[in-house]
């Protein structure tokens, strides 16, 4: 399993702990432990901002490409990098091209298109991306994307043929 997917489980799991708590009515045990998520994250960010400090620019930068580091700096709002150029690399690991077509930083919603070659008879040459490998890829690298639009591949404009007539010539006659 990777790092992003227990990430993910694990963020799963505190959010089932919490609606346990709160569906058990003691409203004061489920007021203290949201309190403890919320101190625990930012102890946790403290320290990641304390190790970004000190290693510098240049040591971050083979960090980012890993999904559990991006997503743990993304969360705590301390990624060095654009929320575009994060969506870049996400779109980049989920493996399929894809096309950004654009992104609504209101409502976090990302449209993109398959960039999947195609042959000649209009028709996609693959399958096209899978939805929840660019979910996933996007909640590592861009928590920000709240939901994803697949827009179905362009399908290749067929080359324009010319045709002219050909210039005339004297008849020959025999």
């Amino acid at each position: 399993m990777s790092a992003a997917a227990d990430a993910q489980r694990a963020g799963r799991r505190v959010e089932e702990v919490l609606e346990r708590l709160a569906a058990g009515g003691d409203r004061q045990a489920c007021e203290a432990a949201e309190e403890l998520v919320r101190v625990l994250m930012e102890f946790y960010g403290a320290g990641l901002a304390r190790i970004l400090e000190r290693l510098g620019e240049g040591s971050v930068r083979p960090l980012l490409d890993d999904e559990l580091v991006a997503s743990l700096l993304s969360l705590h709002d301390l990624h060095p990098e654009d929320v575009r150029t994060r969506i870049g690399r996400a779109l980049e690991a989920a493996g399929d091209p894809l096309e950004l077509i654009g992104f609504d930083e209101e409502t976090g919603v990302l449209r993109v298109r398959s960039g999947a070659a195609a042959s000649g008879c209009g028709c996609s040459a693959t399958a096209g991306p899978d939805q929840q490998s660019v979910e996933d890829a996007l909640a590592c690298f861009a928590p920000e994307v709240t939901r994803v639009e697949l827009a179905p591949a362009e399908a290749p404009q067929p080359a324009l043929l010319q045709i002219s007539t050909r210039p005339h010539s004297p008849a020959q006659v025999r």
